[in-house]
């Protein structure tokens, strides 16, 4: 048998089903608001450079990149994304204009608020040892550092081509 529209309080249905649109409404608002907020944690690696140059003129190493112009601020030059990052606080990298950085923290948008800034280091340092190594030569013939040493050492050359 089916139950009529009698058998049923339509008052108390109602208020039911408007309460569960209401939460149904708040939750989406609740994830619309945390899914807003773009800050992200990570970290960056570049080159700190004037915000008086572009990334056009960073990415061709312009000598006006590394200058210290007046009411300019400081900003992470990403050459591997062609990105310019805005960098705050300021105090924490106004002794790095021109060097390579990795800088750690939150990306707002398009600053990162630093938590932490490092020089990074490329490559190893004159005279130190290179780890063991084995790679596959144009040949397809297995090379080491051994296979690879001369009689005065050896020297590598890694070469990352324009269009990785």
């Amino acid at each position: 048998m089916i139950p009529s529209v009698k058998d049923f309080s339509v008052r108390p249905f109602l208020v039911c089903l408007v309460a569960l649109l209401l939460i149904a409404l708040l939750a989406a608002a609740g994830q619309n608001n945390s899914n807003d907020s773009t800050a992200k944690p990570g970290a960056w690696s570049g080159t700190v450079v004037s915000s008086s140059c572009n990334a056009d003129e960073a990415f061709n190493e312009s000598s006006e990149c590394v200058k210290n112009v007046p009411g300019a601020k400081l900003a992470l030059y990403d050459d591997t994304n062609r990105v310019m990052y805005g960098l705050e606080p300021q105090e924490s990298v106004t002794a790095h204009l021109g060097d390579s950085v990795t800088a750690r923290g939150t990306l707002d948008g398009e600053t990162i608020r630093i938590s932490s800034i490092e020089l990074m280091s490329i490559g190893l340092a004159v005279g130190q040892k290179a780890p063991a190594f084995s790679v596959h030569d144009q040949f397809g013939h297995v090379q080491t550092l051994d296979t690879l040493k001369g009689m005065n050492g050896t020297v590598l050359l890694f070469f990352r081509s324009a269009d990785w």
